[in-house]
């Protein structure tokens, strides 16, 4: 029985650098707003804060994000009967 293709390594990799990038940022912004820009301007130390709060949800976002190739929705549980019922409601016959 052919099987599903595993989900394709280098879209990993590419949600993986995107959340390390966004992170990279956010921790950034942090460093820079209470080393640096602190001595000009508070505001701007906390507004720069602010902006680097909102970051890490939507890197987790992004991280967790399915693409188009995901083929996570026809990927068997484990559970036979659960599987053959699935089937049968998509219509899909299942080879032994």
């Amino acid at each position: 029985m052919p099987t599903a293709p595993a989900y394709p390594g280098d879209m990993y990799a590419r949600r993986r650098r995107v959340y390390f990038v966004m992170m990279a940022i956010c921790i950034g912004l942090f460093v820079l707003a209470w080393g640096v820009v602190r001595i000009w301007s508070v505001p701007a130390a906390v507004g720069m804060c602010v902006v680097a709060m909102v970051i890490p949800p939507f890197a987790a976002m992004v991280a967790n994000r399915r693409g188009p190739e995901d083929r996570w929705w026809d990927d068997p549980s484990g559970d036979p009967k659960s599987d053959e019922w699935w089937d049968e409601l998509d219509g899909k016959k299942r080879r032994r």
